[in-house]
């Protein structure tokens, strides 16, 4: 029997693994929660099971979040979360060697980081590791002919990172990234929440209210969408209730949006001519769970002039270009 070779989307909020023959075999939260005891770190708990103790800080207990911005924050508990989700995602079965493994990476990745996604997968027991840019595995993913001498454009937005690109003869002709994605919006509805309210609420409760009312448009009267929140009051520390809307949270984005707009223009002024023609007829692409912000292709639309489709189904299209390129069995061919 072989080992059975793997892809995997090591992103900041959440971590996909992808088999040839059986598909998404793990999703989960990119988070690990360690006992401090004495000078070691045991592990309580990793991905979905850590991830229900983020705000609540049981004693003695850290909860990791071991990528930062798409890059290895924390090597050891890197180390220690990819050799459990490798391990789930082989499951029970022998396996006579370690199995060959595709990670992706931001677009603009340094050598150092790259080094240190190799290190991690090589501890985690990975036998060969080949790295792929995260917005080539979207675009795959989302089904682009990335290997067509015409240009196509996918902005891929995680948790940690956007990344965009320009794609053309199944490469990367432009390309653009930014520490601006999911994870931000998050901090910006928090900040916001505590300035407008004078209310300090937890990271799973910004992220839900992104979900359910967020968007990077303002919108008119009576088309609004309301939330109420339960937080807790910075100065009596008492709980106290208040009323979200979705043009808070329009106001609460709209930095960042703007940041992530500024970048897909950057990214398109350095394309050439004639790739932009393509762009223009095939239209901007959109993944990664960012690409769910209600209103976020209206306001690239708007300010490109172009064409902007979000993708069928963008939280998944970074694994699904993974997987496509693992039946291929062209990594080499993609691999940075």
């Amino acid at each position: 029997m072989f080992s059975e070779d793997l892809s995997i989307d090591l992103g900041t909020a959440n971590t996909l693994i992808v088999t040839k023959d059986r598909g998404i075999v793990l999703n989960e939260p990119t988070v690990v929660a360690l006992r401090n005891q004495a000078r070691e770190r045991e592990v309580v708990a990793v991905g979905t099971d850590a991830k229900r103790l983020l705000g609540i800080n049981p004693l003695n207990i850290e909860v990791v979040r071991p990528m930062k911005d798409g890059q290895v924050a924390d090597f050891e508990v890197t180390n220690i979360m990819l050799a459990h989700f490798i391990k789930s995602a082989i499951g029970n079965r022998f396996l006579p060697s370690y199995p060959r493994v595709i990670i992706c990476i931001p677009a603009q990745s340094t050598p150092i980081e790259k080094r240190a996604i190799r290190d991690s997968a090589k501890s985690a027991g990975a036998r060969e590791i080949y790295l792929i840019e995260e917005p080539l595995a979207a675009a795959v993913g989302a089904g682009l002919p990335v290997k067509e001498a015409s240009g196509s454009m996918v902005v891929d937005i995680g948790g940690g990172t956007t990344d965009v690109a320009i794609l053309s003869a199944g490469s990367i002709a432009a390309s653009e990234s930014l520490k601006v994605a999911g994870n931000q919006f998050d901090a910006d509805i928090t900040t916001y929440v505590r300035q407008k309210f004078g209310c300090r609420i937890g990271e799973l409760t910004a992220e839900s209210i992104k979900q359910e009312i967020g968007t990077a448009i303002e919108l008119p009267n009576g088309k609004q969408l309301e939330m109420t929140i339960q937080g807790q009051h910075l100065e009596s520390g008492m709980p106290k209730r208040f009323n979200l809307d979705s043009n808070d949270l329009y106001l609460a984005l709209n930095v960042s949006v703007n940041a992530i707009v500024d970048c897909v223009r950057r990214c398109l002024e350095k394309a050439q001519p004639q790739l932009i023609v393509d762009i223009a007829e095939r239209g901007i692409v959109l993944t990664g769970g960012g690409a769910l912000l209600s209103g976020l292709d209206q306001r690239i639309r708007d300010s490109t002039d172009t064409p902007v489709v979000i993708a069928s189904d963008p939280l998944k299209c970074v694994a699904d270009g993974c997987g496509r390129i693992l039946q291929e069995g062209n990594a080499p061919e993609y691999s940075t």
